[in-house]
């Protein structure tokens, strides 16, 4: 019966991942001296598809540089693709997403530190650690992003903020929350499942959100669970991929999925899990129309804000802590020693994992030419045709997907910026989701996943 599938959690793979950690490298051991760099040290801090694509290229392009990577997390998870997990689309289980950070540092001769970063020094050019304290010549910055609760709900309190993070898990960054996301779907009775994406502003993978809807609604559909995926946005209907998403919860889950793209949400009660919103005639509805909706299971994606690692090394920032570029570069605007990678920019382009790699790749070449004195042009290369690819699985049986492509070019106001593309495929019968463009975003997270490790 569905109802005993739903009431067990197989989450295949989980016992595994638990005991995936990192094997220690020589520099996790407490360090009570500063070692003297050599004129080619490297520090990266963050260990996502940037961190892990900065370290291995920098080490095969050069392998006399010192290159050391802080990450303060025990196990590397992937975001991209994941929304396949809580879909339950067939092959895919906690263990294709996990990775161990020793492998690729041992493979590559770059040292892998566990810790937490607690404090930089431009001037001295260090960093404290919880294991210790690390000099440089290049600090490399990648630390993702954090969550701004108070920003959205400044009348919260520290435990109504826990609260909610608990029961709603946003599920936009590694770790327990895609695991208590997907367990929640999995011993869910017949009811509803909010979806709220980021409110306003830049955010991790525009189109995670979209296509979660749609997994979550091929998870309810395949299961035999009555309900609604109820999305509250603030977008109207304009958002990454938004034509492609519609056409395909249109066509696929008509009775499912309900989007509401003008709302404001007031307040979230856990224990009665229900939630007050406002809804919104058009653009110019100033007052709206309060309303309550009951759930079963809540994915709250709160606003996102940079990690406070960038505030914490003291360069300049715009208003959500992401970090000011040196131009079209990856070069902090305030320190010549300080690069920035991954989510933590301000350029113009989508916060992907593609684009992570990409700019990773990029920094990297930057950073060779400055430690061996050699003179960058920031424009070389560009445009870059197709430098981020972006897959949206929409469907489960038939596995479809819906893709965009972007191409990355210097604009006349000194930034980086990214014009997209999204394509309908020759086997999508006139749609923009075909079974080719699902097998391809298997094959392309195969492919960033042996980018990374091997």
């Amino acid at each position: 019966m569905a109802m005993n599938r739903r009431d067990t959690f197989k989450l295949a793979g989980i016992s595994a991942a638990g005991v995936v950690l990192p094997r220690v490298a020589s520099a996790d051991e407490k360090q009570t001296e500063v070692k003297k760099t050599n004129g080619r040290s490297v520090v990266i801090i963050g260990a996502g598809f940037a961190g892990l694509a900065m370290a291995k290229t920098l080490r095969k392009k050069d392998n006399t540089l010192d290159v050391m990577v802080i990450e303060k997390n025990s196990i590397f998870m992937a975001c991209p693709f994941s929304n396949t997990l809580l879909g339950g689309l067939e092959g895919v289980s906690l263990d294709t997403f996990v990775g161990d950070y020793y492998q690729p540092s041992e493979k590559y001769g770059y040292t892998f530190m566990h810790g937490e970063v607690t404090a930089i020094n431009r001037e001295a050019r260090t960093v404290t650690t919880t294991k210790g304290v690390l000099a440089y010549d290049i600090l490399v910055l990648s630390p993702g992003i954090a969550y701004d609760y108070t920003k959205q709900f400044p009348k919260w309190s520290a435990q109504k903020v826990r609260e909610v993070a608990q029961a709603c898990p946003a599920a936009l960054m590694p770790g327990n929350e895609h695991i208590a996301l997907k367990r929640q779907l999995n011993n869910m009775d017949d009811g509803n499942v909010v979806i709220i994406p980021p409110a306003k502003g830049k955010y991790r993978c525009p189109p995670a959100p979209y296509e979660r809807t749609a997994m979550v609604a091929n998870f309810m559909k395949n299961e035999g669970i009555k309900g609604k995926v109820i999305v509250l946005d603030t977008r109207a209907g304009k958002f990454a991929k938004g034509k492609a998403f519609k056409e395909s919860w249109e066509d696929l889950f008509p009775d499912i999925i309900e989007y509401k793209g003008l709302t404001e949400i007031i307040d979230i009660d856990t224990a009665a899990k229900t939630l007050r919103y406002k809804a919104f005639e058009n653009a110019d509805d100033t007052v709206g129309t309060e309303q309550t909706v009951k759930y079963e299971v809540c994915n709250f994606m709160p606003i996102n804000k940079c990690s406070p690692v960038i505030k914490m090394a003291g360069i300049k920032t715009d208003d959500a802590g992401y970090a000011l570029m040196d131009g079209y570069s990856f070069r902090s605007k305030t320190d010549s020693n300080i690069y920035v990678c991954g989510d933590a920019v301000t350029h113009a382009l989508p916060p992907s994992a593609q684009t992570a790699i990409w700019s990773a790749h990029r920094a990297a070449g930057q950073i060779l030419d400055q430690i061996n004195r050699k003179v960058n042009d920031p424009r070389a290369g560009l445009p870059a045709k197709a430098a981020n690819v972006c897959y949206s699985m929409v469907g489960g049986k038939p596995e479809e997907a819906i893709m965009v492509t972007h191409t990355f070019f210097a604009d006349p106001n000194g930034v980086l910026r990214g014009k997209g593309h999204v394509p309908k495929p020759q086997d999508g019968n006139g749609k923009f989701r075909s079974k080719s463009a699902a097998q391809a975003a298997r094959a392309w997270f195969r492919g960033v996943m042996r980018e990374l490790f091997t």
